[in-house]
């Protein structure tokens, strides 16, 4: 896993593991380097930390508006 400096100063480590974005993919970032500990999502696109996820599983970054789709969505979720 690559190691980063998070937005507090604290390590966090980005996995290979990847979710599609519209601008680039987001990775999976974890507070430990076994992964055991998810922290959140890692902005490809502009190298940011500032992600925001919903319940429905839409991931977007607040810097570059980068977004993920819900995987599964229908007319109910709007």
């Amino acid at each position: 896993m690559d190691e980063r400096t998070g937005p507090d100063g604290d390590t966090l480590y980005l996995s290979e593991s990847v979710e599609k974005g519209n601008k680039g993919p987001f990775r999976v970032v974890y507070a430990d380097p076994e992964g055991t500990r998810r922290w959140g999502f890692f902005c490809t696109n502009c190298q940011s930390f500032d992600i925001a996820v919903d319940s429905m599983g839409r991931i977007q970054c607040n810097q570059c508006s980068n977004f993920h789709k819900a995987e599964e969505w229908d007319a109910a979720h709007e």
